[in-house]
């Protein structure tokens, strides 16, 4: 039995300076519509590090400079691939902010981010970012007609 499977993978940022963070408001238009960190899709040939810089670079204006792997959220999807999403923390960049076609970007109270119009599945995650004993948030169903079940480890 062959232990491949086909994955997407992606990732997050989570761009902090002091109590606030950088959030990104995405536009309905380009899917996965809220309140949600800056990040996206791994391409060919480049690193998870250096697609993470990539990413925040496109959607906020900003260079990060050693953005730190703080955790994993995974799911496999109804096909059978697994979609995995690489958390970041970083409090280091330079560059000027600015929005992109995802969405507009800004500085948020970190206390805040709980009460914000967040993007589905950002509550969990944030969770993930701020308490240093999860580093992994996973999301399973037994059945695809079951809810998602959410585990923090």
């Amino acid at each position: 039995m062959s232990r491949k499977i086909q994955a997407e993978l992606t990732n997050m940022c989570m761009v902090y300076r002091g109590d606030e963070v950088l959030v990104q408001r995405r536009r309905p238009e380009h899917g996965w519509p809220g309140v949600t960190f800056p990040g996206g899709h791994v391409e060919p040939g480049e690193t998870i590090t250096q697609s993470v810089i990539r990413e925040v670079y496109e959607e906020t204006g900003l260079t990060l400079s050693h953005p730190r792997l703080c955790g994993v959220k995974n799911w496999i999807e109804d096909d059978g691939s697994r979609y995995i999403v690489f958390l970041y923390k970083c409090d280091t960049f330079s560059g000027v902010l600015r929005a992109s076609e995802e969405g507009e970007v800004f500085w948020a109270n970190r206390a805040g981010l709980p009460g914000m119009n967040l993007s589905s599945g950002m509550e969990e995650t944030f969770r993930a970012f701020l308490e240093e004993d999860i580093s992994e948030l996973s999301y399973y169903r037994g059945d695809p007609s079951h809810d998602w079940q959410i585990v923090l480890e």
